[in-house]
């Protein structure tokens, strides 16, 4: 859908809701630098996607104020009008101490519910106190939505309005019990934004019923594939002994029935693919980019991962040194180059997994340098998305191999900014982009031998097999983009 087209269906179709979107990341934070204010937009498809909905309904956006400067910039309501210089929206921020992010975002968030749903061999990490601050941190936000209602509902900004509530992610499973207690006519909706484990590993969670029950307080859920919908389904069964309404994926629960549904997440597809093909790679604009990768080579790898155990990082460099083993015509010509950014370090299996990274990389650049060449590159720092962008354009594949993950937007990226036609996508078959993009190179990132034979398959592919490869790949993102996403997702929500 058309960025233009995607702005007047939502103001002529949802023109009578106040809508509230919930999150844990905000989409625009504010920073001290020195004693000025600067502020910078979150990059990312949620508030690629929220953003233009929130404009053109007026809506709220509540979030997690983490910024230095977030607090000096509000009102007496912790809300603040953006964009600034429009005012089109509002963002209300909540606050957490230090205890309750250690324990809602580092500790249940991230050590328990995301190691639980990626089921990538990693043992959550379950304990109580998490689960404590967990729920206390989502009755902040509850409440903070409460407050948002009772003053729209003052001001009368809307006659005769619904109010819609959009949470997002498995930071917030509890918070629509909360809303429900509260008003229990309130719409309300979430979107999981990454797996849902199968019945069986779903079931060692010792506070698997009140996240159940908690979910299904709202009355649209949202997860990215069906397989996923059906997990849950089970899970309602097995440890509810809930009515599941199989045919039209409904589950009802004590009175009360919540629509399962997938709503595959993409990317802005069109924008992207216009800025990619008016860009000149050639440009000075990216020479401290071309530094990255000035060793001498006729092929270029590239990955960008947030450093993560669920990204399959480890079994990538495993599957690059056995390549480069079956394939001695590639040494001294093929180069790997790993873009990542650090992230939650707080945690001691994040750290102990960067460490890992640097470790192999060492052994296997050891194992197979020359006098000027060595095959792994790691540069573990944040870039721009038109830095991304360039690598994209200049790589001959793009391994994207995560363990698990619940779509992967890197893939699509990849492929939107592929206008060329150099790179092929070597894809895992446990991502959600997988079910959409079938032409990839598929694999199967534990079987390390498979692996390594596909990468020598993705640069032996020719050309005219790229294209068409490609081009398909391309159009199936155009027919369900961000904008398809968000506005599927909320007139589902809307005439429930």
């Amino acid at each position: 859908m058309e960025k233009k087209q995607f702005n007047i269906l939502i103001k002529e179709k949802f023109k009578n809701i106040n809508l509230i979107a919930v999150s844990n990341r905000e989409p625009v934070v504010h920073e001290y630098l020195g004693k000025k204010i600067i502020s910078h937009r979150s990059v990312g498809g949620l508030t690629i996607a929220l953003e233009p909905i929130m404009r053109n309904l007026n809506g709220t956006w509540i979030a997690y104020g983490g910024g230095s400067a977030d607090k000096a910039v509000l009102d007496k309501n912790n809300e603040i009008k953006l964009p600034t210089d429009e005012e089109s929206y509002t963002l209300k921020r909540l606050f957490l101490s230090k205890t309750e992010i250690d324990g809602y975002y580092y500790g249940y968030s991230n050590s328990v519910l995301w190691p639980l749903s990626h089921i990538v061999y990693k043992q959550p990490e379950f304990d109580s106190r998490y689960f404590e601050i967990y729920k206390r941190v989502n009755k902040k936000f509850a409440d903070s939505v409460i407050e948002e209602i009772k003053l729209m509902n003052d001001e009368n900004s809307k006659e005769d309005a619904d109010n819609i509530i959009w949470l997002q992610d498995y930071h917030l499973s509890l918070a629509a019990k909360y809303i429900k207690e509260y008003d229990e006519t309130l719409k309300i909706g979430i979107f999981w934004h990454i797996p849902w484990p199968n019945p069986e590993v779903f079931s060692i969670c010792p506070e698997k019923k009140e996240l159940l029950e908690g979910l299904l307080s709202n009355d649209l859920i949202g997860f990215h594939i069906l397989y996923h919908c059906q997990n849950f389904l089970k899970a309602c069964e097995w440890e509810l002994e809930a009515q599941v309404n199989w045919a039209d994926y409904l589950v009802t629960y004590k009175g009360h029935t919540t629509k399962i549904n997938p709503f595959p997440i993409s990317i802005d597809a069109r924008s992207l693919y216009d800025f990619s093909k008016d860009m000149n790679i050639n440009s000075d604009d990216f020479n401290n980019l071309k530094e990255l990768i000035e060793l001498p080579h006729q092929f270029l790898a590239l990955s960008v991962d947030r450093i993560d155990y669920t990204k399959g990082i480890k079994e990538k460099l495993m599957a690059i040194d056995l390549f480069l083993e079956k394939y001695p015509e590639f040494i001294g010509k093929f180069i790997f180059l790993q873009l990542g950014v650090p992230s939650r370090m707080h945690i001691k299996s994040y750290k102990e997994y960067y460490d890992e990274i640097n470790s192999m990389a060492e052994q296997i650049n050891w194992k197979y340098k020359n006098d000027d060449w060595y095959p792994i590159v790691l540069f573990l720092k944040q870039l721009d998305l038109q830095s991304y962008i360039y690598f994209y354009k200049i790589a001959d594949i793009v391994i994207v191999s995560p363990l698990h993950d619940g779509m992967n937007l890197v893939a699509k990226e990849f492929i939107m900014s592929n206008t060329d036609y150099k790179g092929m996508l070597i894809l895992s078959k446990f991502t959600g982009s997988s079910k959409e993009l079938t032409e990839a190179i598929l694999i199967n990132p534990y079987n390390i031998e498979c692996f390594a034979d596909s990468i020598n398959n993705a640069l032996e592919l020719d050309d005219e097999e790229k294209k068409r490869r490609v081009s398909k790949m391309q159009d199936i993102i155009l027919d369900n983009d961000i904008y398809d996403w968000a506005y599927n997702f909320l007139s589902k929500l809307k005439t429930i």
